[in-house]
């Protein structure tokens, strides 16, 4: 009974020419559409998150070039870094690595 009452009250809504129109309408740029509200509402958050990214990078490129210019001005922060990041010794020295 409760779906025959449902049903009178929404048959005159899609008897009516505009609505049936505006529904379809609706429902195709929602999710038919290959722009779509869905596709654009993805679209908006990855180029959010790709100018997250960029901000990123962007301070990492910063900071790797300011430890650059420091590496080619100065001969001992060179040797500093080869030793601490690649390992590099001298002929008469031995490594110990301690791992915590």
């Amino acid at each position: 009974m409760k779906v025959n009452n449902v049903m009178r009250y929404f048959q005159p809504l899609f008897r009516n020419k505009f609505i049936l129109s505006f529904v379809l309408f609706f429902v195709w740029l929602t999710f038919i559409d290959t722009n779509s509200l869905i596709e654009r509402t993805k679209n908006i958050r990855q180029v959010h998150q790709l100018e997250k990214d960029k901000l990123y990078y962007e301070k990492k490129i910063e900071e790797d070039h300011a430890k650059l210019q420091e590496l080619e001005s100065n001969r001992e922060n060179l040797e500093k870094f080869a030793r601490e990041q690649y390992l590099m010794k001298r002929a008469d020295e031995d490594i110990f690595i301690i791992e915590k």
